[in-house]
C-alpha cells in the first residue's frame, strides 16, 4: 500500500510537471503554470521524504524552509535587469544539486560490499560531470552578466584542444574506477569543475542569453542522470527525477535552439564563434555617424502627427524599470486614437522572454505584443518606431555588412519607419561590441537619458500640445 502511495504522488507530480511547463508556453498562462509545476514538485519532494525513505522529516522540513526563505529573498529582492544572473545562479545550483547526489550514491557503493555494476559507474560519472560543469559554468556566465568578469571572450591558442583532452581524461577516470576508487572520482569532479569554466569563458556577451538557456538544458539533463543512478535504489524516485530533468533538459535545448535561430546562428557558432569581442577590433564600418540630437519636446510634436506607433524595447528600458512609463505613454497616445504596438525580438534583452515578463508587469495587453515574424510587415506602415535601448536587434548591418559579426542575424526592420526615434543614455555599444548604423540615418533621431526620466518628460510635452 504506501508503495502505491508512491507511485500515485509521483504520477501527479510528473502530470503536474507536463501540464505546467505546456501552460509555461503563453504569457497569459505561465504564472499559473509554473505555480502547478512547483506544487508538483512539493508533492514529489513529500512523498519521497515522508513516505520513501528514513530521513527525519523534520529536518528535512526546517531545511526546505530555510531554502524557501533565501529563495523568496532574493526573488524579491533582485531587480528585473538582475534576473538573467538569477537564473545562472539556480542553473548552477541545480547542477550542484544532482552532482552532491550522485556523488553521495557513489560513496554509499564504494563502502558496501556489492560491486558497482557498469550502469550505475556510467550514470554516477555523467550526473557528476554534467552537474559541475553547469555549477562552474553558471558563475562564469553570473560574473559575466554582473559585470565581475570580462564580458569580452576569453581565448587562447589550443582552447579546444585542451577541452577535447580533458573530455578523454574524464572517460578514462570514469573507466578506471573500479581499479582506482575514489582518486578517479575526485580526478572526474575537478576536470569537469575547470571544463565547465573553459566552456564558458571564451563566449562573449553577446551570446549570454543563449548561454543561459543551455546551462538550463545542462541542468536538467544532470537531474535525469541522477534519476538513472536513484532509479537502482528507488525505482519511483528515481523515475519522477528521469521524468522532470528529462522535461527540463529538452525544454532548455529546444529554447536553445530558437535563441539560436533568432540570432542566425549555430549552436556550434555561438560555443566557438567568440561574438561580442573588441569593441574596437569590430566597430562595424567605421564610418563616422551623422547623429541629430533631439529635445522631447521636439519628439512630442512628431507624435502627435504620428497616426502608427511602435514601441521596441530593449535593455536599456530594463534598466531604467520605465515599463509603467512606456505604458502610460501607449495609452495617452491610445486614448488620442492612435494604433500602439510592441514589438519584441527573441534575444533582446539578456535572457529569452525578457521583454515580455518586463511589460507583462506593466499591464500591457498581450495582444499587442508582437514577435519579429508578426510586427516586421507593419514597419513599412510605421509613422514613428521609438527604440528604447535597443541595439544589436535593429542594427541595419545584420543586413548588410558582411563582415560584421551580427550579419545575417534577423532584426527588427525599425529602419524602414517613417521616423526612428532612439532612447539612449550614451553611444555606448551592445554585447556585440559594434557599431549601429541605424543611430546615423536620415529618418532616425537620438534623445538621450534615462529611459524612465525621458519618457515622463515626453508624456508631460504630449499633454501641453
Amino acid at each position: 500500500m504506501k508503495e502505491l502511495f508512491i507511485d500515485i504522488a509521483y504520477l501527479i507530480s510528473a502530470v503536474s510537471f507536463i501540464y505546467g511547463l505546456k501552460m509555461l508556453s503563453h504569457p497569459k498562462t505561465a504564472r499559473n503554470g509554473n505555480i502547478i509545476a512547483s506544487l508538483g514538485m512539493l508533492i514529489a519532494v513529500i512523498a519521497t521524504v515522508y513516505l520513501g525513505t528514513s530521513l527525519d522529516f523534520y529536518k528535512i522540513l526546517i531545511a526546505m524552509t530555510i531554502g524557501s526563505i533565501i529563495g523568496a529573498f532574493f526573488a524579491i529582492r533582485v531587480e528585473m535587469t538582475q534576473m538573467p544572473q538569477l537564473v545562472a545562479i539556480f542553473n548552477g545550483f541545480g547542477g550542484a544539486a544532482s552532482a552532491l547526489v550522485a556523488s553521495a550514491e557513489f560513496f554509499k557503493t564504494l563502502n558496501s560490499s556489492q560491486e558497482a555494476t557498469l550502469f550505475l559507474i556510467l550514470s554516477i560519472t555523467l550526473s557528476v560531470l554534467i552537474g559541475t560543469l553547469t555549477f562552474t559554468g553558471s558563475f562564469i556566465a553570473f560574473g559575466k552578466l554582473q559585470g565581475l568578469l570580462t564580458t569580452k571572450p576569453v581565448t587562447f591558442t589550443g582552447q579546444q584542444i585542451l577541452n577535447a583532452i580533458l573530455a578523454i581524461i574524464m572517460i578514462i577516470s570514469a573507466y578506471v574506477i573500479p581499479t582506482y576508487g575514489v582518486n578517479s572520482f575526485y580526478l572526474i569532479i575537478g576536470l569537469s569543475a575547470l571544463l565547465g569554466i573553459l566552456l564558458v569563458i571564451p563566449i562573449g556577451g553577446a551570446d549570454m542569453p543563449v548561454v543561459i538557456s543551455l546551462l538550463n538544458s545542462y541542468s536538467g539533463i544532470a537531474a535525469a542522470m541522477t534519476g538513472f543512478v536513484l532509479v537502482q535504489t528507488n525505482p519511483s524516485a528515481g523515475n519522477a527525477l528521469i521524468i522532470c530533468g528529462s522535461l527540463v533538459g529538452a525544454s532548455g535545448m529546444i529554447l536553445t535552439q530558437i535563441m539560436c535561430k533568432g540570432m542566425n546562428r549555430s549552436l556550434a557558432n555561438v560555443i566557438f564563434g567568440a561574438v561580442g569581442g573588441e569593441a574596437e577590433a569590430s566597430s562595424g564600418s567605421g564610418k563616422q555617424l551623422n547623429i541629430k540630437s533631439y529635445s522631447t519636446e521636439e519628439a512630442a510634436m512628431i507624435f502627435d502627427a504620428a497616426e502608427r506607433v511602435i514601441i521596441v524595447p530593449g535593455y536599456g528600458l530594463a534598466v531604467a524599470q520605465a515599463q509603467h512609463a512606456v505604458r502610460e505613454i501607449a495609452d495617452f497616445l491610445e486614448e488620442k486614437g492612435k494604433t500602439v504596438l510592441y514589438a519584441i525580438h527573441p534575444v533582446a534583452g539578456r535572457m529569452p522572454g525578457h521583454m515580455n515578463v518586463l511589460l507583462a508587469e506593466a499591464n500591457i495587453p498581450y495582444e499587442s505584443l508582437k514577435d519579429l515574424d508578426e510586427i516586421n510587415s507593419e514597419f513599412k506602415n510605421c509613422d514613428v518606431a521609438l527604440v528604447l535601448g535597443a541595439n544589436d536587434v535593429v542594427n541595419p548591418a545584420a543586413r548588410t555588412d558582411k563582415s560584421s559579426p551580427i550579419y545575417g542575424m534577423p532584426i527588427l526592420n525599425v529602419d524602414q519607419s517613417q521616423t526612428v526615434i532612439i532612447n539612449k543614455r550614451t553611444m555606448n555599444t551592445g554585447f556585440a561590441g559594434i557599431q549601429n548604423e541605424l543611430f546615423g540615418n536620415d529618418n532616425s533621431i537620438m534623445v538621450f537619458g534615462d529611459a524612465k526620466d525621458m519618457l515622463v518628460k515626453l508624456l508631460s510635452d504630449l499633454k501641453e500640445l
